[in-house]
């Protein structure tokens, strides 16, 4: 019944997505990849803006007879426009240090729990609240969020889907609605932020191509095509770059132990609330993999996989969130420097540096749900694993391992299935997310992996729990 271009934006590749509903199925194929590598723009860490809006229009002129096309990006990043409606520089990285202490002077003018109990979001220096604050451009006119900011490049639409706008610290779940008070702590003029509009609606046209705002952000995208059973109680992860972990709620938890327990709360693009955790994830895998390249050893993903596996369980842990493993560059010595903080072994290989990261991450999930769980009164019987780490066959075992419950991995385009699952809801070609999830759950492959050696990794769960307790000594 329609064909629709999914644009979905990752930290590190940008991609494109053809697909065509015939009222019963999905057929789709990638027809454009490009590296999203980022620039620096005198002394800031930026997103090269109009190289990555070049190979938007290549991949559009790679299709004919298309009847729509939508963003999704990861979060918190935004470009600012001028009062002629112009481009101020290229769009920040999250990964810039220039929202170093940015936090704490917000703090001087409201406590944390004020600012978590309205904004619900896990406090991050990366939020947008907090790179405003350190933003030099108070001139500025509009912020748009990056899939916002593809949008009016295309077509001139200058709004805020609500999924984004909930990564930004700035948007106050009672309201549903901006929150300027909050806003102005910033520093900057609050009428740079545009009007709030919902998934799934047409905002305008390019070349006769309708431009639909879908979730903009890539989680939501991704929870949108979660194969979920209805009688199971399913928490799901969004494993590629960063990890999302957490469950879909009727409301927001905007409690002071919640926010102690760094759990976020952001729209859902079926009106849900995915009350989740930031955990970093595949990030460490790909970094160490640029940092043996650099030593001349250019492991693949397989490669690096397989070290892991000959490697003896359980010798060393690393918190994967902890701040020195945030930024580029020397992984196997910050590794090692950690283990030497904590009181435990040094891995002597690569396969050795490797596991620690799986096993890490995988125990990192494990205390993740543990938490949600806590807050929500939730106990979960299955993990959607969703998205690019769904590959990983060694993550996805040793986390079910780790969680010590099945866990159902894809479909591995889960993010750029819910954008078209979102446009198809636009364009009146299915009902609802509810339908949408049915169509992928039918037609997508899965794979389940179930819990093995629960006890040996318990044990090993007090340990990671140890080192968490103790990184700080």
């Amino acid at each position: 019944m329609s064909t629709v271009i999914a644009f979905d934006f990752g930290a590190s590749t940008g991609r494109a997505l053809r697909a065509e509903f015939d009222g019963k199925s999905l057929k789709y194929k990638e027809i454009h990849r490009f590296e999203n590598v980022p620039t620096y723009e005198g002394n800031r860490l930026c997103w090269d803006f109009p190289y990555l809006l070049g190979e938007v229009k290549k991949a559009i002129d790679m299709c004919k007879d298309v009847d729509a096309l939508a963003f999704d990006t990861w979060g918190v990043d935004y470009g600012l426009l001028d009062e002629d409606d112009e481009l101020i520089g290229l769009p920040a990285n999250y990964r810039d240090t220039r929202t170093n202490g940015m936090p704490d002077r917000i703090f001087e003018k409201i406590s944390p729990y004020d600012l978590y109990k309205i904004t619900g979001n896990q406090i991050m220096p990366i939020n947008t609240l907090f790179q405003l604050k350190a933003e030099e451009k108070k001139n500025a006119k509009t912020l748009l969020f990056m899939p916002d900011l593809f949008v009016w490049a295309l077509c001139g639409d200058k709004s805020a889907e609500k999924t984004i706008a909930s990564t930004s610290q700035m948007y106050d779940f009672e309201k549903g609605n901006w929150n300027t008070d909050i806003a102005d702590l910033s520093g900057m003029d609050t009428g740079i932020l545009q009007k709030l509009v919902n998934s799934s609606v047409v905002v305008g046209e390019y070349n006769g191509i309708k431009i639909i705002k879908v979730a903009g952000h890539d989680t939501q995208c991704a929870v949108a095509a979660m194969p979920a059973d209805s009688k199971n109680c399913p928490a799901f992860l969004s494993c590629g770059t960063w990890s999302l972990i957490g469950c879909e709620c009727d409301n927001a938890v905007l409690t002071e132990k919640s926010m102690a327990d760094e759990l976020s709360n952001e729209l859902g693009a079926n009106g849900k609330i995915n009350y989740l955790k930031n955990i970093s994830g595949l990030w460490l895998i790909q970094e160490i993999r640029r940092n043996f390249k650099a030593m001349g050893k250019d492991y693949s993903f397989n490669d690096v996989e397989q070290l892991a596996r000959s490697e003896e369980q359980f010798v060393s842990f690393i918190d994967p969130d902890a701040p020195e493993f945030a930024t580029a560059g020397e992984m196997p010595r910050k590794i090692s420097e950690y283990c030497i903080k904590t009181n435990q072994p040094i891995p002597k290989s690569d396969g050795a540096l490797v596991r620690c990261i799986y096993e890490s991450l995988a125990m990192k999930y494990r205390f993740a749900i543990s938490q949600i769980s806590d807050n929500t009164k939730k106990a979960f019987d299955v993990l959607h694993l969703l998205g690019g780490g769904t590959k990983d066959s060694f993550l996805c075992q040793m986390t079910a391992n780790s969680l010590g419950i099945p866990v159902v991995a894809g479909p591995t385009e889960a993010t750029a299935l819910g954008n078209i699952l979102l446009q198809l809801i636009a364009l009146g070609d299915i009902k609802d997310i509810d339908e949408g999830r049915m169509i992928i759950k039918e037609q997508e492959t899965v794979k389940e992996y179930l819990p093995d050696d629960i006890d040996n990794w318990e044990k090993a769960y007090k340990k990671f729990i140890n080192v968490l307790n103790n990184k700080e000594r």
